[in-house]
């Protein structure tokens, strides 16, 4: 976050106009970068491949092993992200191909008939790999786009070899599912990651792969790469945070490890265990989480948009001053009278996310946006929206060049600028202060606009910042400002961020965070409620060298959950058109911490060219049978059911969870879904219907009931009575229920 004694200023320029369309703008170079030629976050060992204060320098493997012991370029990271019914391949090499990038791909591993060809784009690495190990560096960054596949369906590929890299295996992606296909699906949601405390997280991530999740999307803050200089910064007593020093003060309980004293010669500061988990190198970061994360990026496509860790090589100085004597005037170990950090401080690789922009490839262009700052896509019955929190629009917490401009000025000066000055990506067709000139946000009032809500019920929209927030900060009303209006007035279900580094769920809220009441079932269970509320959830405890921020103040009757101690990320999961599920699974053994599910009422939808609630209204025949632990339904009336040998008599308008199971569900659809489905957790597809799997046990059921399912609002009333009765014979009584919802259902 950007500190409080910032040097920037707003100028008094009323208007600023420039055109920028989709080009990303270039670093400027207006005025000498003064600093090292290659900053080192560490005064025990300044060297680029040395250890890292004092500890061994932190490896991980590449995506490729190289076939040779001494390399001369290799593939040191891939990553899969979606094109509109396609692919992008994007791999890492330390140098250069000589060639096009290309992948022989077919849809058998044994049959690569086809083949793909790409292009290839680079920056001035600080250090260049020419000085550090090739394993251990990227800098040419290629992508290849196969268009025109099939959706829902898995491809195999293979990375050829060119200048010296070694060709990859044959690896494998599935495509996204058209919109309107209702089959559920679950999404990796996670924000605020980076290398240091996020294992657990790192173990879930991989677990939720093997379980079949369709994609991740990473909302900010990525890689910590701007934590490089951890090593030399000193402990100041009034950071909320401080590890390896007399003032260490962690969320409780403290880890033994930042209670062991530093090796000789080094100084309290802010890293993590052991002062050894963070590279010294700002770019070796980059390296290092991208290619600890192969074994997810290179499985799953892997959706990112920019945080505020990603705008440049550093947010602010710590005590004393360091960084401004160390960038600004190459002076090693030593201090400044006062903080001087500009635009210009950082190398010029290292400004303007110039890594970001080169290290993902996210769909911006084919989706009318901007890079990997403002794009959207569609997967089944969900329209996701990627939106940039820190550049483009007014107010922006990382500003423009325009902002900073005084008096007459047509370029700041050189000490008018701070060192996280960014973009904009967009074009400002008129006044930098006035959010409806900024490309993003026409952008996405178009986008909203066109969404078609019968192929696609659900609108879920991610940035990194919150609106919202127990924590409240200034960037937030102008975040709110900015967007809030627009995802409102087009019906968008839920906002997703991160940024506060803990784990938070807010009520429905509409504007001025008024709590929408008429829309809580219960703590767990929210209605939407299209053009007066959403749902805020804030997921920012993935891991981070920073750790978990801590809450000075009260909790704010805004917030329904909060958690300020675990790590890890959430899973978001469209069930059907009128049901999702969010969890938050903890890093620590995968442990539930938190559960929401939001119900659509009927016809409920609004925004975008659609009204109704339903898939898309086509003739297509989907069955699906799963054999679950658990599974939730919706009984719109009264009626009797039985499960096994216990009968369930249900008195009112109610969703059911049943938990003891294993159970089998078997359900057809043909043309739109309408109405909830029986859904399972822990579920195993199947090819064909299975035997009789249930346990006989009694069953362990919840009841959620709102009276009058379908009304304007909800009564606040007790939940319906259900009563059940042991040891009846198993029955047909839930197939009633089943055509009352419109779904054949048979529990074998």
């Amino acid at each position: 976050m950007r500190a409080t004694t910032s040097s920037a200023v707003l100028g008094a320029l009323a208007a600023f106009c420039v055109q920028t369309g989709t080009a990303i703008p270039t670093v400027d170079e207006s005025y000498p970068y003064t600093g090292p030629a290659v900053p080192i976050g560490d005064w025990v060992d300044p060297t680029i491949n040395g250890n890292g204060k004092g500890f061994p320098r932190l490896v991980e493997p590449p995506a490729v092993v190289p076939s040779s012991s001494k390399p001369t370029n290799n593939i040191n990271v891939i990553a899969l992200s979606y094109i509109p019914n396609g692919i992008n391949i994007h791999y890492q090499t330390p140098f250069g191909l000589g060639i096009a990038p290309s992948v022989k791909w077919g849809t058998t591993a044994a049959n690569l008939a086809s083949e793909a060809t790409g292009s290839s784009h680079s920056y001035d690495r600080t250090p260049p790999c020419s000085e550090v190990s090739v394993t251990q560096c990227s800098q040419f960054y290629h992508e290849i786009q196969i268009p025109g596949l099939k959706s829902d369906t898995t491809y195999y590929y293979q990375i050829t070899a060119a200048n010296g890299t070694t060709e990859s295996g044959v690896l494998s992606f599935t495509t996204s599912r058209a919109a309107g296909d209702p089959t559920e699906f679950t999404v990796a949601v996670l924000n605020d990651m980076g290398y240091t405390n996020a294992g657990g997280t790192y173990q879930q991530l991989l677990k939720a792969v093997d379980e079949g999740v369709a994609f991740a999307w990473h909302g900010g803050d990525i890689s910590y790469a701007d934590d490089w200089y951890s090593g030399i910064l000193p402990c100041e007593d009034d950071w909320p945070v401080c590890y390896n020093g007399t003032s260490t003060e962690t969320p409780p309980p403290t880890p033994s490890d930042y209670l062991t004293p530093l090796p000789s010669g080094e100084i309290p500061n802010q890293g993590g265990p052991l002062g050894g988990d963070m590279s010294v190198l700002y770019e070796s970061n980059w390296d290092l989480w991208q290619q600890w994360m192969n074994n997810i990026t290179a499985k799953i496509p892997y959706m990112v948009m920019p945080g505020n860790h990603e705008a440049s090589c550093s947010e602010f100085d710590g005590p004393g001053n360091i960084l401004t004597a160390y960038l600004n005037n190459n002076i090693t170990n030593g201090t400044a009278a006062k903080s001087a950090l500009t635009y210009f401080s950082c190398p010029p690789s290292q400004r303007n996310f110039t890594a970001f922009q080169n290290r993902f490839r996210m769909p911006g262009a084919e989706t009318g946006g901007v890079g990997n700052f403002w794009y959207s896509f569609d997967y089944g019955l969900a329209h996701f929206v990627t939106i940039d929190g820190e550049t483009d629009f007014a107010n922006s917490p990382e500003y423009p060049f325009a902002a900073d401009l005084s008096g007459d000025e047509t370029t700041p000066k050189e000490s008018e600028t701070y060192v996280t000055d960014s973009g904009p990506f967009g074009a400002i067709n008129g006044s930098y202060k006035n959010n409806k000139d900024y490309e993003q946000i026409q952008w996405l009032a178009k986008d909203l606009a066109s969404v078609d809500r019968t192929k696609t019920p659900w609108v879920i929209v991610m940035s990194h910042r919150p609106m919202y927030s127990s924590m409240v900060s200034s960037y937030q009303k102008d975040l709110r400002a900015a967007f809030e209006d627009i995802l409102l007035e087009n019906g968008v279900d839920a906002y997703l961020a991160g940024h506060i580094h803990w784990y938070e769920r807010l009520f429905p809220l509409g504007v001025n965070s008024t709590i929408d009441k008429a829309s809580i079932i219960n703590n767990n269970t929210y209605y939407t409620n299209p053009g007066v509320s959403m749902t805020h959830l804030i997921n920012g405890m993935a891991g981070n060298i920073e750790s978990h921020s801590t809450l000075s103040g009260g909790v704010l009757n805004i917030t329904a959950v909060l958690d300020q101690t675990h790590y890890g990320f959430s899973k978001l999961t469209i069930v059907n058109s009128t049901a999702l599920k969010w969890t938050f699974v903890r890093g620590d053994g995968g442990i539930i911490g938190d559960e929401l599910t939001l119900l659509k009422k009927p016809g409920s939808t609004r925004g975008g060219n659609g009204t109704s609630s339903s898939a898309a209204a086509t003739a297509t025949t989907y069955l699906t049978t799963k054999t679950v632990t658990a599974y939730t339904t919706y009984c719109p009336y009264a009626t009797t059911f039985t499960q096994g040998n216990s009968t369930y008599a249900v008195t009112g308008p109610t969703t059911l969870t049943i938990t003891n199971c294993p159970c089998t569900l078997t359900y057809t659809t043909t043309g739109p879904i309408t109405t909830p489905i029986p859904t399972g957790t822990g579920a195993t597809e199947i090819s064909t219907a299975a035997g009789s799997t249930g346990t006989g046990n009694m069953l362990s059921l919840t009841a959620v009931s709102p009276s009058g399912v379908g009304s304007s609002s909800p009564s606040s009333s007790a939940p319906s009575q259900v009563t059940g009765a042991g040891s009846r014979a198993q029955g047909g009584s839930f197939a009633g229920i089943a055509g009352m919802i419109g779904v054949a259902v048979a529990l074998l």
